[in-house]
């Protein structure tokens, strides 16, 4: 290991290298996992929204609410031994659903 601080990368800012300068080896490490974690999360947040962009609009089908979007799916929930089907999508963090009918219409 050298006794010299290390030549910092060409694209780091001039304004980072020097308050990167100012803090202990505590805090360059903790800098460092949180500057790993923040690449991983924007990685991952390009990479979900270029498969969004790849991904093929399919036809709405014809039951489908108007209030219901095209990319939802349809799952089966159980209540009261019972199975219903419903549309079901993400909205931001949330998971949101509709009500489309009994899975057996004789129920």
């Amino acid at each position: 290991m050298s006794y010299s601080p290390p030549d910092p990368p060409h694209k780091v800012p001039a304004d980072i290298v020097s308050k990167l300068d100012d803090q202990s080896p505590e805090v360059l490490r903790h800098i460092a996992r949180f500057a790993e974690e923040l690449a991983e999360h924007r990685e991952r947040e390009a990479r979900l929204a270029e498969n969004e962009e790849d991904e093929e609009v399919e036809e709405r089908p014809e039951d489908l609410p108007d209030d219901v979007p095209s990319k939802a799916t349809i799952t089966i929930k159980e209540i009261n031994e019972n199975r219903y089907y419903y549309w079901q999508w993400r909205d931001g963090d949330k998971i949101r659903s509709k009500y489309k009918g009994p899975v057996n219409p004789d129920e």
